[in-house]
């Protein structure tokens, strides 16, 4: 019993999420005074899509999302927008506020209360086979990646790493960087400073 409330609050909190990654979209768009079409069209999605995504219905893409903030210049991480906390509150496994992306099956939990102060940090499960090469990401700050389980290839620029369960790396994340999973699932904790994922 205890078990089954405990997976009705997960889905409870990620359909609350889902819920407001379509209301931020829907406010940041209509404070840059653009239509749903033209912000499609620029961002290189459906109408839609678009629409769908902001009444909260569906799961959008690593590569939607990428394409919305980088139109809308704003972070990815955006979109875990909530609130400011107390300082000092602990943040309990099942209360993590999480972003599940359902057509390439990456989650992502804040290990944070929120985006608002100088850090953030990200526990993130990546499926076998995945890359964003097509997606990479690009924000203001450092970064540190720290592998718990699994292999990933991790590219930043031209260069190019295999991080085994144990590793860590620090880079800038003003430059382009992407992921590679092979044959395994892979879990990563990521921080960034200031909070710009």
């Amino acid at each position: 019993m205890g078990q089954d409330s405990g997976k009705s609050t997960q889905s409870s909190i990620e359909a609350n999420l889902i819920s407001k990654v379509g209301s931020i979209i829907s406010r940041e768009r209509k404070q840059r005074q653009m239509t749903i079409a033209e912000l499609a069209g620029k961002a290189g999605i459906s109408s839609g899509l678009l629409s769908q995504l902001e009444r909260g219905l569906g799961n959008p893409s690593i590569e939607t999302l990428s394409q919305l903030a980088r139109t809308l210049s704003i972070p990815i991480g955006t979109f875990f927008e909530t609130a400011s906390t107390p300082p000092g509150e602990v943040i309990h496994p099942h209360t993590r506020r999480r972003l599940m992306l359902e057509d390439t099956g990456m989650t992502y939990q804040l290990l944070v209360p929120d985006m608002q102060g100088s850090l953030s940090m990200l526990y993130i499960e990546l499926p076998p086979g995945f890359s964003n090469v097509n997606a990479p990401f690009n924000h203001h700050g450092e970064e540190v990646v720290f592998v718990l389980s699994g292999s990933i290839e991790i590219h930043i620029g031209d260069r190019e790493w295999i991080l085994a369960p144990g590793d860590s790396i620090r880079f800038h994340s003003t430059v382009d960087h992407w992921y590679r999973t092979f044959d395994e699932r892979v879990v990563v904790i990521t921080a960034q400073s200031p909070p710009s994922f």
